[in-house]
């Protein structure tokens, strides 16, 4: 016959079960802590590493533009240097146009933008710079 189990028994039974299934979830919890906390470890390593790598990059194209213009002021024009085998750099050196000065005296000699056609009906063009080639207002 099997053995009747008193109220405590079943009682410490299902404490240690619970007991159990909390312990579980507390592990999984430390677990998802530790992942959490690597994978943000990771993704700033990472990005600390691609911002090195692209500092390298950055330097060494700019050596390579700097020894491409060197060659070239050397002599060599851009067609040898190809049949050679030196491609001109991927990252040129950039070269910054400068703007056309304006004179102020000039800008308000010039015709309005809205004129009087000959047919009497208002225009939205003017012309521009070179007075060849009609421009839409405000361009």
């Amino acid at each position: 016959m099997a053995k009747e189990l008193s109220i405590e028994e079943v009682m410490d039974r299902a404490r240690r079960a619970q007991e159990d299934r909390i312990e579980a979830i507390r592990v999984l919890a430390e677990a998802r802590n530790e992942l959490d906390t690597i994978r943000e470890d990771g993704a700033r390593e990472l990005a600390e590493l691609q911002a090195r790598i692209s500092e390298r990059v950055t330097s060494a194209e700019r050596d390579d533009v700097k020894a491409y213009n060197a060659a070239v002021s050397a002599g060599w024009s851009a067609d040898e240097l190809r049949k050679i085998g030196f491609a001109e750099p991927d990252k040129k050196a950039r070269t910054r146009k400068r703007a056309p000065r304006k004179n102020t005296v000039q800008a308000s000699s010039r015709t309005p933008a809205v004129s009087t056609t000959a047919s009497g009906l208002e225009s939205d063009f003017k012309l521009s710079d070179d007075a060849a080639t009609p421009q839409p207002a405000g361009v």
